[in-house]
């Protein structure tokens, strides 16, 4: 496979105005082409200029990726799209809570791994725990697959935000 059709992950900020349906604009645009999207967040970030920002993280080919941003610039209520993966050096954090149903060394054990992830409890019983843990989305990967033989219940995942480094804004 040549490097024009190898699938790359990319991660692309859209600035938008904050208005009713430009979130489903921006999804049609993926789900209408066959686009996949891995995760999705958006939020308003700037009150005064009335504009959100959405993360958004795909998959494809170069030319796909180079489609899909050409296409987002085009929907009106866009205002910048910048793809994280290839034009800055940015860093990306994901946060998840993960509950883990437990007791003896298997609790034991789940506590000792979430200390070396750095997860914290957040909730507790005498059955179970609710772990928060923030990073990249290969450490959140990592964290709930060694939670799962512990007696893994439930995963909720925010989805990656991004940013760009350096002192320049989006």
């Amino acid at each position: 496979m040549n490097a024009e059709n190898k699938v790359e992950r990319h991660t692309m900020a859209v600035l938008v105005d904050n208005e009713a349906g430009v979130l489903a604009r921006v999804i049609g645009l993926f789900s209408g082409r066959g686009y996949n999207i891995e995760s999705l967040t958006v939020a308003e970030v700037d009150q005064a200029e009335h504009t959100s920002r959405i993360t958004v993280v795909t998959t494809g080919t170069p030319m796909v990726i180079e489609q899909i941003k050409a296409q987002l610039d085009r929907i009106v209520p866009v205002h910048k799209v910048v793809d994280l993966t290839t034009e800055t050096h940015a860093i990306e954090r994901e946060m998840a809570m993960v509950k883990v149903a437990g007791t003896g060394e298997k609790r034991v054990e789940a506590l000792r791994l979430s200390d070396a992830f750095r997860a914290r409890v957040i909730d507790t019983t005498h059955t179970s725990f609710v772990f928060e843990v923030t990073g990249t989305p290969e450490k959140i990967d990592a964290f709930i697959g060694l939670m799962r033989p512990l007696g893994l219940v439930d995963v909720s995942r925010t989805g990656v935000v991004a940013i760009a480094r350096g002192p320049e804004a989006m």
